[in-house]
């Protein structure tokens, strides 16, 4: 939704407040109650609607999760020139849409589209990025699911085909139900190692 909609009919909902404010007059007749009706319940509750969905799209865009501080080093992690950091090859591959990558890889950790659980975890990074502090270092609230690698790789062949993966029918099977985890030791542990950069080579895309 442009912003520039959700700022016309904020602006049209300020000014008939305002008419409606300096001539209560004019709601005595019937006319006059349906524009205040307008101007104080459906305008600023449209313009509101609009400005959450306006937000909640932006909100999964990488630039927007990375203007926390203490992002930062994630968001260099994902240039690190090494195959074997994991974000870095997915971002870099284009595996992943550049513009949506932290969300794409984490749908189930943000306010706005995880559980209730995620939620309240939602509040609490906006509570800690602007009220209190946040940990250090940051570290997830729970083991990462195998189900946020499936919903991409699921089905393709160098996952249903991998060596490793089908070395027995039960490897696969566990990986599938996350009784194994794609991130566990001697897999792809490899993450964004945030503490490592500072050794590392970077990427730089082609402009």
């Amino acid at each position: 939704m442009p912003t520039s909609l959700i700022l016309a009919i904020l602006l049209i909902a300020i000014i008939l407040a305002g008419l409606v404010a300096f001539r209560p007059g004019l709601t005595v007749a019937r006319g006059g109650k349906v524009l205040a009706f307008l101007a104080l319940f459906v305008f600023p509750v449209f313009a509101g609607l609009l400005g959450l969905e306006n937000h909640v799209e932006r909100s999964k865009q990488t630039s927007f999760c990375l203007t926390c501080h203490i992002m930062e080093p994630y968001g260099r992690s994902l240039y690190v020139d090494d195959p074997s950091f994991i974000p870095a090859a997915h971002f870099q591959n284009s595996r992943i849409p550049r513009d949506e990558a932290c969300y794409t890889c984490h749908t189930d950790y943000t306010l706005y589209y995880g559980g209730i659980k995620a939620k309240f975890r939602g509040l609490h990074h906006i509570y800690a990025q602007y009220i209190s502090k946040p940990h250090h270092p940051i570290k997830l609230y729970q083991p990462y699911n195998n189900r946020e690698c499936l919903h991409c790789h699921l089905g393709s062949r160098s996952f249903e085909q991998g060596a490793v993966h089908t070395a027995d029918a039960q490897t696969m099977a566990d990986i599938k139900s996350n009784k194994l985890s794609c991130t566990s030791s001697g897999c792809h542990d490899n993450v964004h190692n945030v503490s490592q950069l500072d050794h590392v080579k970077y990427w730089k895309p082609v402009e």
